[in-house]
């Protein structure tokens, strides 16, 4: 059904799509290793939880093993997609011990570089009792957004 008098809606296109961006307001510090928060237009790609497992569904030993893994997964997830790393726009980490995490944030980031880039996205990182797999160290969703 149609109004003859409703007011029409119209979309602008620029000439090339613009890449998922951070916000970073005025006077705030700038995060290390994060993003406030993003902004972008597209398709949007999302995974679900992801561990660190291979394709035969065997978990990695150790947080370092599973963090590659998992970022690894995201990866091949969001390629799948039609996405890339540089499309993220939000990551959710779930992690069972915040100590580990912290105490391996430079190794972790340097394998957050080789997979992701300097890419970073809004985060948001949670400590849980556990997860579903009782030997995941870590469980991470993604959100990625492809430019039209």
């Amino acid at each position: 059904m149609s109004t003859p008098n409703a007011p029409t809606l119209a979309t602008v296109r620029s000439e090339q799509a613009e890449r998922p961006r951070a916000l970073q307001p005025s006077g705030w510090p700038v995060p290390k290793g994060y993003a406030n928060g993003m902004t972008a237009e597209g398709r949007i790609v999302v995974t679900g939880g992801v561990i660190g497992w291979d394709q035969h569904e065997q978990l990695r030993d150790g947080f370092l093993d599973q963090a590659r893994q998992t970022l690894s997964n995201i990866a091949a997830i969001l390629a799948e997609g039609g996405a890339g790393p540089e499309h993220l726009v939000r990551l959710t980490w779930y992690v069972v011990d915040m100590d580990e995490y912290l105490a391996n944030l430079k190794e972790l980031g340097a394998i957050y570089r080789e997979i992701f880039g300097s890419h970073y996205p809004a985060m948001a990182l949670v400590q849980v009792v556990r997860l579903v797999e009782q030997a995941a160290r870590l469980e991470i969703e993604a959100t990625a957004v492809v430019p039209r």
